[in-house]
């Protein structure tokens, strides 16, 4: 019994050991970030090697897709969106593929990113966009499976691909302008009615001045297209903390009428509630 109880510690003790060996991936992991303009762009692949192969036309074949890489499937991430050949490419993460040929290349950003390797089935709907990408010869080998950010300017980025003797790149645009022109608009133009309401309704969570509260609320409403219910309710909780009981009431009847117009019952209730409280119902 001993004896075994000895065998078991040494099994247990060995494949513990082995757990923790830790070896050099064949193809090692990369994963990158790029700011173009206000985009931001994370890419994550990777990395096979020559080692002595002959690569495109032979490991990876002319006029068939490839996994672009190795291992899980080579992923960029856009948190806005971008356009890719003429193609507007919503913000998201997509798959890299490629079709390798003598001239140039095909490469496809594909919506689903939950394979290894190439899918079981190719689903040509689920490609966002894809790019002709021209063929540049290298002057000498390169080792190792490259990606990377090139020519990177506000409007823009080229994501190259490198290996053997071959560089091909696709372009991104990226919507630069359209959000800069945005935000100087935005900030131009002095706060909207939502950081009027937000600022009015801090000052009245944190018991901060009223009369404040009461121009901001004030401005927020006047400054809507179409009255908001909510916002008539942080009026009349605005007005009876500042001790304008007839102001509270004014903005609760409002408020509720909005409310019932929308079928909004929780305001309805909160309202009805108020008014009874403060006597007008």
């Amino acid at each position: 019994m001993k004896k075994f109880l000895l065998l078991l510690c040494v099994l247990v003790a060995s494949s513990a050991v082995y757990a923790q060996l830790e070896t050099p991936a064949p193809s090692p992991f990369q994963k990158m970030e790029q700011k173009v303009g206000l985009t931001d762009i994370t890419l994550e692949y990777s990395r096979p090697s020559m080692k002595g192969r002959n690569i495109f036309g032979g490991l990876v074949p002319f006029d068939k897709v490839w996994r672009t890489g190795a291992n899980e499937n080579t992923k960029v991430t856009f948190d806005t969106d971008v356009e890719i050949g003429g193609k507007t490419v919503k913000a998201g993460t997509y798959a890299i593929y490629t079709k390798p040929m003598a001239q140039n290349w095909e490469i496809m950003f594909y919506t689903d990113t939950n394979n290894w390797g190439l899918p079981q089935e190719w689903d040509e709907s689920k490609v966002a966009a894809k790019v002709t990408a021209p063929v540049y010869p290298l002057p000498t080998d390169i080792e190792t499976f490259t990606m990377s950010f090139d020519d990177v300017t506000n409007d823009g980025v080229n994501l190259g691909m490198m290996w053997e003797r071959t560089y091909v790149a696709a372009p991104i645009k990226v919507p630069t302008d359209k959000m800069v022109t945005a935000n100087i608009e935005r900030v131009m133009g002095g706060p909207s009615a939502n950081d009027y309401y937000q600022a009015a309704v801090y000052y009245l969570q944190a018991g901060k001045d009223m009369e404040k509260a009461k121009t901001w609320i004030n401005k927020a409403i006047d400054m809507r297209e179409q009255p908001a219910f909510w916002f008539y309710r942080q009026k009349s909780l605005i007005y009876a903390e500042s001790g304008d009981k007839k102001g509270a009431v004014t903005a609760a009847k409002k408020s509720l009428e909005l409310a019932k117009e929308a079928g909004n019952s929780d305001y309805v209730a909160l309202n009805t509630k108020s008014l009874k409280e403060w006597g007008a119902m």
